[in-house]
């Protein structure tokens, strides 16, 4: 019988307490507790904050420092967390700076979730360094352009694995000159049961408007890291259809909350809809599936990549309609699925999934559990690293 091996898996959730965050972390300690590892969630990037109800970096981390602790409690992992915070002189909450470093030295890898930290000297005493990319295409580009701080950054880590599942196939046109491993977002079935007994009324999905701090060019094309090109395309969207599709997310001005608005969007406020895991979960199970557009990154380039939030959908029996990124590549679509690259293909994925809605609620599941299972994906990132 193999070792158990202790696993630190470093994120943001404290730093950016979003639940669709919280959950993105939890999925992958939860895999690694059930693969029957000593799972640890670590936070210890130093960045200052964010607060999602006041949607700017703050000085107090008290909230964030809650929600990452109610986090671990609420699976049972209330001993097994560290917050490292730089607010307050960086104390520590959890455990200890002392445990933290000792940690770093016991720990048989490192899973660096969304790259979310830069490694310093205290995370290379660990032997294996994992670095998992949630964010393709940017990377990659800078790799590819010499960029010697990305160099730096990725090189830190033994592993590299990438939810981009399109990343160096023809059709891909950012090249690749390092291994990278693949695997899709994980989703821990037996906390997002399925239900199939209950038809909500209104698609939906949580959305950010627009980010411009990764935008990058390549090879004459400028790639966005940012929903809003796509937002635009498919905002006329609500006018072609009968049905009815929420869309949570902060406006970032009047303006744009109009052109929502009149293009027969129901608009949300995200922050009570994503402030506690529970209430994320409520408001997936409350809608009647996921329509969604992609960042441009993510489109253009064809990266494969898949929604971790799409995911929760899908497992609990919500069929989810998404950008096509190329991931019809990899995870069948038709049933449960579907891929949109026009107003055609959206418009006939809506009325598919209404005409047989019971069907697709038991595909979608079924996609969850054979393309998306938390501990067959995780697993795959251990075995690719030697553990």
């Amino acid at each position: 019988m193999a070792r158990k091996k202790t696993i630190l898996v470093l994120h943001f959730s404290g730093r950016m307490p979003i639940a669709g965050v919280g959950w993105e972390g939890m999925n992958w300690v939860l895999a690694c507790k059930k693969l029957g590892h000593d799972a640890w969630y670590v936070e210890d990037n130093g960045v200052n904050p964010y607060s999602f109800a006041q949607n700017s970096v703050v000085w107090d981390s008290r909230e964030n420092i809650g929600f990452v602790k109610r986090m671990m409690e609420r699976f049972g992992l209330g001993e097994r967390w560290a917050y490292w915070d730089p607010v307050t002189g960086y104390s520590w909450h959890g455990v200890s700076k002392e445990r933290a470093m000792r940690l770093y030295k016991e720990a048989d890898a490192i899973i660096n979730l969304c790259g979310a930290t830069k490694l310093r000297d205290e995370h290379m005493a660990c032997p294996v360094r994992i670095l998992v990319d949630t964010d393709p295409i940017y990377e990659q580009i800078k790799l590819a352009k010499g960029d010697r701080d990305s160099i730096a950054y990725v090189d830190a880590h033994t592993h590299l694995v990438s939810i981009g599942e399109n990343l160096g196939a023809p059709d891909c046109p950012v090249p690749l000159d390092r291994v990278w491993h693949r695997v899709r977002p994980p989703i821990n079935l037996d906390v997002w049961p399925a239900d199939f007994d209950s038809t909500p009324p209104n698609f939906s999905s949580l959305a950010t408007w627009a980010h411009s701090s990764k935008n990058i060019e390549f090879e004459g094309e400028s790639y966005q890291w940012s929903k809003h090109m796509n937002f635009l395309r498919f905002l006329d969207l609500p006018k072609r259809t009968t049905q009815p599709l929420d869309l949570a997310l902060i406006v970032p001005n009047a303006e744009v909350e109009k052109k929502i608005r009149d293009n027969g969007w129901n608009l949300l406020d995200p922050v009570p809809l994503s402030s506690t895991l529970e209430a994320y979960a409520d408001f997936l199970y409350r809608s009647r599936g996921e329509l969604s557009v992609a960042k441009d990154i993510y489109v253009r380039p064809r990266s494969g990549w898949f929604s971790d939030r799409s995911v929760c959908y899908l497992a609990a029996g919500r069929p989810v309609i998404a950008q096509d990124t190329a991931f019809p590549k990899y995870v069948p679509t038709g049933e449960g699925l579907f891929a949109f690259s026009n107003h055609e293909e959206a418009l006939d994925a809506i009325l598919r999934i209404n005409k047989d809605y019971r069907r697709h609620q038991k595909a979608a599941r079924a996609i969850a559990e054979d393309y998306f299972e938390a501990a067959a994906q995780v697993k795959r990132v251990l075995d690719a690293a030697g553990l």
